[in-house]
């Protein structure tokens, strides 16, 4: 199942938290080796989780990571705009209806449909919350990801060719795409619904995230 957690929310999940974590070390320090900080629990975190961003992470029925991925709203601090301005020509993205989507996650034992799934939960915050755009920094391996999914979003700017490639991109919401994602996912629009519903009531008691 999906869960829709803020940081502040994370204790009341600590398995969840923790192979969330640990996966995230496990995908971007050892399979992809990138230059990212890993503590002694073999966790991996950043900065930007200390803004208290929104998490989206598919649950396993044994209670842990599945996947998941980070959102933060571009009024403040962002990877996008702190680190990767050279690929949207100097241009930042400060606006309330655009959040920076990162750290798209799967675990090595993800069940299948998992990253459509949490496209999916994505599109669920886009209308929810009336978010127009997600902009996002991707490797070039989550191309082929979003093409199957049906979730492609529009490249703004790449570096580097082949697998090494990093670009940054714009996401938007359509019926048709909901649909297209909802049946990759292998979820019903109804029980993605029912998960949003189950965490937020009303969007209106949504807690706030930093923008410090």
């Amino acid at each position: 199942m999906i869960r829709y957690l803020y940081a502040n929310d994370l204790a009341r999940y600590p398995r969840l938290a923790r192979t969330m974590f640990e996966d995230r070390a496990d995908q971007f320090a050892t399979r992809l080796g990138w230059e990212v900080s890993v503590d002694a629990r073999g966790q991996e975190r950043d900065e930007y989780d200390t803004l208290n961003p929104l998490y989206v992470i598919w649950e396993k029925a044994n209670g842990a990571h599945g996947g998941s991925m980070r959102f933060l709203p571009t009024t403040g601090r962002t990877m996008v705009n702190e680190h990767f301005l050279n690929l949207t020509q100097g241009v930042p993205f400060q606006s309330p209806f655009i959040w920076e989507c990162t750290r798209f996650c799967l675990s090595r034992d993800t069940e299948q449909g998992t990253a459509a799934a949490l496209m999916l939960a994505g599109g669920e915050i886009m209308q929810n919350f009336h978010i127009r755009h997600f902009v996002g920094v991707f490797d070039a391996r989550m191309v082929r990801i979003y093409n199957r999914i049906g979730a492609a979003p529009e490249v703004l700017g790449t570096s580097g060719q082949g697998r090494q490639a990093i670009s940054v991109g714009l996401w938007e919401f359509s019926d048709a795409a909901q649909k297209q994602v909802s049946r990759v996912a292998g979820v019903p629009l109804d029980a993605s619904r029912a998960w949003f519903d189950a965490a937020f009531g009303g969007v209106e008691d949504q807690p706030a995230i930093s923008a410090a």
